[in-house]
């Protein structure tokens, strides 16, 4: 099972057929993802549950259903065990972005996380759970495969938001604020968190 999120609604991709309460099923191989993505956002749907025949080629079926762009970003903890987060478009979220030429993803993550917050030192501890998420630009829909890693950093300098990039602040936050914070944050950023 995956999931893949419309704003905060996940479409889930599965082989069960669950008799359908506050979500939709549609088949994988004939669905209509324009038509699922606007079901999500104008009505009182929960979740879309996208029905294929096997396990292993339901992520691969669906990713052909929309251009895929991919990044990387970072879970970044500090000597004290605070987490590194941004604040962009009015909700809290962890630093990432698109991959660009031919480095590799986790170059990718520790550039973007590096220049979204001006974090040096980085250093990649273990990678964790992939994250799904559709997106609008330019009037089409896309999905963002992030490819995420945790990360630590003993860097005590200035931070600094990426302000051309829409950012508006970079803090670390203790357990307690982490917790307030996933209160305004994204449904894919909770999983990590």
């Amino acid at each position: 099972m995956y999931k893949v999120f419309v704003n905060d609604k996940p479409i889930i991709l599965t082989t069960e057929v669950s008799k359908e309460t506050n979500f939709k099923n549609y088949l994988l191989s004939k669905v209509n993802i324009g038509k699922v993505i606007r079901d999500l956002n104008s009505t009182s749907l929960e979740e879309a549950r996208l029905i294929g025949k096997t396990e292993d080629k339901l992520l691969k079926t669906f990713l052909k259903k929309l251009p895929n762009v991919v990044a990387g970003g970072g879970k970044v903890f500090n000597s004290k065990g605070e987490i590194l987060f941004i604040y962009r478009n009015d909700k809290w979220d962890l630093p990432k972005g698109k991959i660009e030429g031919k480095e590799s993803i986790e170059q990718t993550a520790l550039r973007e996380v590096e220049e979204e917050t001006n974090v040096k030192g980085l250093k990649i501890t273990k990678p964790l759970e992939t994250t799904y998420h559709i997106f609008k630009r330019n009037g089409k829909h896309k999905i963002k495969i992030t490819y995420w890693f945790e990360m630590t950093s003993n860097y005590e300098g200035k931070l600094e938001p990426q302000v051309n990039e829409g950012i508006t602040k970079v803090e670390w936050l203790n357990p307690m604020q982490t917790v307030e914070a996933m209160e305004n944050s994204y449904a894919n950023i909770k999983i990590l968190v």
